[in-house]
């Protein structure tokens, strides 16, 4: 092996070792370098959203599918609730934004997104309500992470960990959530055309074709119900589209 083919493999490597590692800024989280402020201590301000259709889907981390919850009214929970702070300021979140540690926000693994929870410390009685906007902590025993701010109010943004409460905040909802199924997607839009006419005469059910990134999605609905949907989409899972999902959405897709 010549001096200069070396030279080339190890350019790459060092490459690839920096493209693997520069995800973040810093390996280790850890916490900012000064306390936040009052204001941004206040409570997150509750209010009509709509839902994230792509934060909805299904999707599997370290080999584990999760399955977002359709509608988080009357949701509550305990468990071990962890932060996240310096790391991951800056980045996106699974919604899409970008992550602030000092704003009052959270991660979860299966709450719509954004929800509006109020988490309570059962160690100290403190509490604080937070916007869900972000998915994890992707460990079994840990159900919610908040942002370095809402952990310095919960008064465990030392120890790392609390017991906590969660308990989900809803408005009543001015239209109906509708339901759809994913059924299939492909860059063929011939092919998607053929078997969204065929589906839709078998099942006697509207379908539509959504266009993104060069790929036509078919999708099925909106439906009549959530228990409709389900029932339809195990059938679909049973046959050919053992990939097809759920979608929720605030309006006609």
């Amino acid at each position: 092996m010549n001096r200069l083919y070396k030279a080339g493999l190890l350019a790459l490597f060092v490459i690839f070792i920096s493209g693997c590692s520069s995800r973040y800024h810093t390996r280790q989280d850890t916490a900012p370098v000064r306390t936040p402020t009052e204001h941004e201590m206040r409570d997150a301000k509750v209010k009509a959203e709509p839902k994230s259709v792509s934060a909805g889907r299904p999707y599997v981390v370290r080999g584990k599918q999760y399955h977002p919850m359709s509608d988080e009214k009357g949701y509550t929970a305990e468990g071990i609730a962890s932060w996240y702070g310096h790391k991951f300021h800056g980045y996106y979140t699974s919604n899409g934004e970008i992550f602030n540690m000092y704003d009052m926000t959270a991660a979860h693994k299966t709450l719509p997104l954004p929800s509006f929870v109020k988490v309570t410390n059962l160690e100290n009685g403190k509490s604080a309500i937070v916007r869900v906007n972000d998915r994890g902590p992707f460990h079994d025993d840990r159900i919610i992470d908040l942002s370095y701010a809402a952990a310095y109010k919960l008064g465990y943004h030392n120890q790392g960990t609390a017991k906590v409460q969660i308990e989900a905040i809803t408005l009543d909802r001015v239209a109906p959530r509708l339901t759809y199924i994913q059924v299939v997607a492909s860059s063929n839009k011939n092919n998607i055309q053929q078997l969204a006419n065929k589906l839709g005469t078998q099942l006697e059910i509207n379908t539509n074709i959504a266009q993104e990134g060069g790929l036509h999605k078919l999708r099925l609905g909106p439906l009549e119900s959530d228990e409709h949907a389900q029932t339809l989409l195990k059938s679909l899972q049973a046959g050919e589209f053992r990939h097809a999902f759920l979608l929720y959405s605030e309006q006609r897709l």
